[in-house]
């Protein structure tokens, strides 16, 4: 092969190699992430407060918040119920005891609204690690966040009626007595 064509093969040759380098190695085309938005549920009174035997409960901070794919609507994440519960031992002479207690949503006709089969039924207080009480002295309350499957039927307007919180609890006698120890220090 003379000069000019072997010359003009590698110039080929090489735009080819600079071509399907620039194609490969262009950036690819990235698929569009939906847009996830949280959609809230007020929930109103925002805050109760409920007195009961000896022991009080309030709940603030109350909100539904389902999280929903912008556009096509569907629901990526299910309805919950949050906010802050505190239970208080009003009594002035028992302890309480805490064992647990389960959330219950009623609806306007008093009975229960179920949750969908692989919903878990809320449950609050009861749950206490290594080194925390479950038990209240009079005067002491204890604090929890509350993060509960909420029902979907319970979305809908006018169905929801009460927020329902049974409370199991083991109140005893609550006394403080005196040791009097009589001693004296050399004679």
């Amino acid at each position: 092969m003379d000069r000019a064509t072997w010359k003009r093969a590698s110039m080929v040759v090489a735009g080819t190699v600079v071509a399907a380098m620039s194609v490969g190695c262009s950036p690819q085309k990235t698929a569009v992430a939906a847009v996830i938005n949280d959609k809230v549920y007020s929930v109103t009174p925002a805050s109760v407060k409920v007195k009961v035997g000896i022991v009080s409960g309030e709940i603030t901070e109350m909100k539904v918040t389902e999280r929903v794919e912008e556009g096509s609507g569907r629901v990526t994440s299910p309805a919950r119920l949050t906010g802050k519960l505190v239970i208080k031992n009003i009594s002035a002479n028992q302890s309480v005891r805490l064992i647990g207690g389960t959330i219950r949503y009623i609806d306007a006709q008093g009975r229960p609204i179920k949750l969908a089969d692989d919903r878990t039924q809320p449950t609050v207080m009861g749950n206490s690690s290594y080194g925390s009480s479950d038990r209240l002295d009079p005067g002491q309350e204890a604090t929890q966040a509350v993060d509960a499957d909420f029902p979907v039927a319970a979305l809908k307007a006018n169905k929801l009626k009460d927020i329902r919180l049974e409370l199991a609890y083991i109140p005893s006698p609550y006394k403080e007595e005196r040791l009097d120890f009589v001693v004296s220090i050399g004679k």
